[in-house]
């Protein structure tokens, strides 16, 4: 299956789904105009990926903020993954001082059964 690399923009974030390393990133910040139209093909590769995905998957959300209508998609994208059955591990990235996204990891850990680590970094993504 052909990797999903996505350069960041001012208002998107770096994509980096790695089909060999099992390796799913996103990181930066997540406020496209149409978030919709923006996930699509993300949501579209975990849909293929994840159910013939052998070994762990890892799952890597390193953003350092994202609007309404990303926090929707993104949680399809996490939903999907969960509903592939593959083995996966969901790594939510925050700052030391960034409650807000520290409490968005800890609602999407309630919500996703999926192991879900929060992982406290001191500098941005």
């Amino acid at each position: 299956m052909q990797d999903l690399i996505l350069e960041r923009t001012a208002k998107t974030p770096q994509v980096e789904f790695m089909a060999l390393e099992r390796k799913l990133t996103l990181a930066g910040r997540s406020i496209p105009e149409n978030s919709i139209q923006f996930y699509g093909p993300l949501l579209e590769w975990v849909q293929l990926f994840c159910p013939g995905a052998e070994g762990r998957v890892e799952v890597h959300v390193k953003l350092e903020y994202f609007n309404t209508s990303s926090s929707k998609c993104l949680m399809d994208m996490l939903k999907r993954v969960e509903a592939s059955k593959c083995d996966a591990e969901v790594y939510w990235y925050f700052e030391e001082d960034d409650e807000d996204m520290e409490e968005a990891g800890e609602d999407y850990a309630a919500i996703i059964q999926l192991p879900f680590k929060l992982v406290e970094t001191s500098e941005a993504h």
